[in-house]
């Protein structure tokens, strides 16, 4: 029998295959997971150009689905996974729904959230970066590259 070892690095891989598909849709391959009790509630990729909404992000569309999943709109016992550092949009939305831990991969040093102050995660919120940080970078600047 096959253990899973649920570590960030499992999550991340995870939030990796919705970023590969999110990439296969011609969106920017951004992908995300929400995890409750060692367990997966909610899965989301970029669909911004699929469906022509600038708010449908990974994060944003994650939210989403972790809150029609747990029936309630606070995710304070939940830890989402994403690839990519979120865009102040999406810190805004993890605050509000007082998600407990946010873990991202490659750092977004044009629209990332860390960049502005005052802060605009949840002051109870964890942040955790740089899990599977090259695989993370990688594929968004593969998809970049290949735009050019």
């Amino acid at each position: 029998m096959t253990k899973i070892n649920f570590s960030d690095q499992y999550f991340m891989q995870q939030a990796l295959k919705e970023a590969q598909m999110a990439a296969q849709k011609n969106e920017i391959p951004v992908g995300a997971v929400i995890v409750c009790n060692k367990q997966i509630i909610a899965r989301a990729h970029n669909l911004t150009e699929t469906l022509n909404d600038v708010t449908a992000h990974a994060e944003m569309l994650a939210i989403t689905a972790a809150a029609e999943a747990l029936g309630g709109k606070y995710l304070n016992h939940c830890t989402l996974y994403v690839t990519l550092e979120p865009c102040a949009m999406c810190a805004g939305a993890l605050a509000w729904s007082q998600i407990n831990r946010v873990v991202f991969g490659a750092n977004d040093p044009h629209r990332g959230f860390s960049k502005h102050t005052p802060p605009i995660a949840h002051p109870k919120t964890k942040i955790t970066s740089g899990i599977l940080q090259e695989e993370c970078a990688q594929i968004v600047k593969s998809f970049f590259k290949d735009k050019r």
